[in-house]
């Protein structure tokens, strides 16, 4: 099953780790690590129909404006579309993200991956 590599890699602010697959007939297009919330995005290589809110376009493919904003301030006009997408799973169990790895990756036991596990330092609140 040791179908994809560790990688180095950047998300949000700072450096983490991604795996990526190394053979065709690996089930995953894409893994990344979140430090923040500690978890494992992993984007399947099967895909699924599901509805989002698009931007509306003119015929020039310009994005309509409305008249006045929307709720959330928003000045485009959106509509709902059916929009073909990788199929995601977010692993939050550390122990779960460590026998992913160990699993998937080809480098596990090369690669330096529990620096990342480590949870980022918070700003300390001076809001008084």
């Amino acid at each position: 099953m040791n179908n994809m590599l560790l990688i180095t890699s950047s998300w949000k602010d700072g450096k983490t780790f991604k795996m990526i697959p190394t053979t065709k007939d690996c089930p995953f297009v894409e893994c990344i690590y979140d430090q923040q919330v500690q978890v494992l995005a992993v984007i399947g290589s099967s895909k699924k129909d599901t509805f989002h809110m698009l931007t509306k376009l003119d015929a020039n493919g310009d994005p309509e404006t409305r008249k006045t904003p929307g709720r959330t301030g928003n000045p485009f006009k959106e509509e709902r579309r059916s929009v073909e997408t990788f199929q995601e799973y977010y692993v939050e169990d550390l122990n779960e993200i460590r026998e992913f790895i160990k699993m998937f990756a080809t480098n596990a036991d090369k690669f330096d991956y529990e620096s990342y596990l480590v949870a980022l330092p918070t700003e300390p609140n001076t809001a008084e």
